[in-house]
This record gives structure tokens, C-alpha cells and sequence, in this order.
């Protein structure tokens, strides 16, 4: 196998497992985390999350993978640093805490490493350009990422679209990287303002849960009416514009992303 590029993962949960088996298919790729059990799962050929693809990803396929808790080790050789820490919202103070991100790139920029960062966690709009002004010694490029929870892998190989939030030249190629892991290359790549990139992640996300909630409440006044609401859903899912798809009614739309999203997008809207 011809190593093409250094590429360390800050964070092994499900952004971070499934980038990290994606991309070492063709390139060297370390996984730093800040727990022992997940390092030692991911060099035992495991998987950090639940996802019934990676595990037999990894059995199958011969990937130039490894995992280690020593920060040193992890930065010193990458070309490229990706960021997949979890910002979670912080109802206190009523926007994402990112300071899992911040603190990976002060942590990046006390070694020295010149290696080009992407940022693959959820942020607020904005806040890329923010940290670049802040952080000048290596190029910021902040690309959304766009999987569902148990089914991340498939969706990086066969994914809907890429958005990268740069058009530089090290952006281009980071975007090649994930084209040569893909297994269906049919996909558009994007190329925005990192601003842009954010924004197209929180509306994305903000429009599923517009859906979601839409569907809830054609049923609920389906069930007030006595009304089959299976029979009205098929019937409006047949216009191309509205789509059979995405349209189960449920108890709410829940999950990780999808309420701290609409939240954040809120939030900037305030």
C-alpha cells in the first residue's frame, strides 16, 4: 500500500471512528483520544461505536490504522490535523462548547505543527473564521460532516455530498482524500466560505427537524379527526417536491444532533 498522506484524528467517537477507517484505506492514519479503552479497542481492530459495518471494515481491509493517547506522537509527522471532538450545547450559556476544539488547536499550536486543521465538529456560524484570525500559524478548514448515527461508515462511502469550507489548495486535496476513500465517487463536492460550511450543517439539520415535526403533526391531527394518516401521507409523498422519504410520523425528532442543532441555529439567528 502507498502512503500518500500523515493524517491524525483528534476524537474516536462517531465522526472520528468512521473518518479514520475511511481515510486509512489509503493513507496513515492516527487516532488520538483521551481514553485508554478506545485506543486499545481501535488498535484490537474494533470499532468505538456502534456501527454494524465498521468492525468487518476493518477485518476485511488492510488499513494503516493505529490509536494513541500520547499528543506528541500524534502531531509530529501530520499533514493534516482533523478535529472530531463533540460540541455539545451548553443551555447556560446558550451556544455550543467548543472547547474541545479550542483546546486540540491550542494543544496543536504549543508543539509547533504546521499541519493544515479540519474541523469535523458541529460549530457555530462563524466561529471558523473566528479561531482562523486567532490561530495563523496553520489553515483552518472547517468541512461538515453529514451521517446518521448506526449507519456513519455506508454514509462515507456513499455520501450525499461533501461541503468543504475553503477553496485553497490544501482544501482541494483534503477533498480528494475523501473521494479516493468513497466507494460511490457519484457525489458533488462543494467548495464554500467556511461560514457557509456551518451554515449548510445547523439548516440541514434544522430542516430535518422541521420535517419530522411536520409529519408528527399531520398525524396528530390525523388521530383527532380519525383521520388514516398513512393514506394522507402517501398522498401529498407522491408530489416530487415534498418526496416518499423522511416522512415516518414518531414520538419527536430526538437523537444527538438534530436538537442541539436547531438550537444553535437559533441562537445565531438571536
Amino acid at each position: 500500500m502507498t502512503i500518500k498522506t500523515n493524517i491524525t484524528i483528534v476524537g474516536a467517537g462517531y465522526v472520528g471512528m468512521t473518518l479514520a477507517v475511511l481515510l486509512a484505506q489509503h493513507n496513515a492514519v492516527t487516532v488520538l483520544d483521551i481514553d485508554p479503552d478506545r485506543v486499545k479497542t481501535i488498535n484490537n481492530k474494533k470499532s468505538t461505536v456502534a456501527d454494524p459495518d465498521i468492525e468487518p471494515f476493518l477485518i476485511a481491509n488492510s488499513l494503516c490504522l493505529t490509536a494513541t493517547i500520547d499528543r506528541q506522537m500524534a502531531y509530529q509527522n501530520a499533514d493534516y490535523i482533523i478535529v472530531a471532538t463533540p460540541t455539545n450545547y451548553d443551555p447556560e450559556s446558550n451556544y455550543f462548547d467548543t472547547s474541545s476544539v479550542e483546546s486540540s488547536i491550542k494543544n496543536l499550536e504549543s508543539i509547533g505543527s504546521k499541519a493544515t486543521i479540519v474541523i469535523r465538529s458541529t460549530l457555530p456560524v462563524g466561529f471558523t473564521a473566528k479561531l482562523q484570525k486567532d490561530y495563523k500559524l496553520n489553515e483552518i478548514i472547517f468541512v461538515p460532516e453529514f451521517l446518521r448515527e448506526g449507519v456513519a461508515l455506508h454514509d462515507s462511502l456513499y455520501p450525499s455530498r461533501i461541503v468543504i469550507g475553503s477553496n485553497s489548495e490544501k482544501a482541494k486535496i483534503f477533498s480528494n482524500l475523501l473521494m479516493d476513500g468513497a466507494e460511490d465517487k457519484s457525489f458533488k463536492i462543494l467548495f464554500t466560505k467556511s461560514t457557509e460550511a456551518e451554515s449548510s450543517k445547523l439548516f440541514a439539520n434544522a430542516f430535518l427537524a422541521l420535517r419530522v415535526s411536520f409529519f408528527n403533526e399531520l398525524d396528530s391531527f390525523a388521530l383527532s379527526k380519525d383521520l388514516d394518516a398513512k393514506e394522507i401521507i402517501n398522498a401529498i409523498s407522491l408530489d416530487s417536491r415534498i418526496g416518499d422519504y423522511y416522512n415516518n410520523p414518531s414520538f419527536g425528532f430526538g437523537g444527538y444532533c438534530l436538537p442541539k442543532d436547531t438550537k444553535q441555529l437559533l441562537r445565531n439567528f438571536d
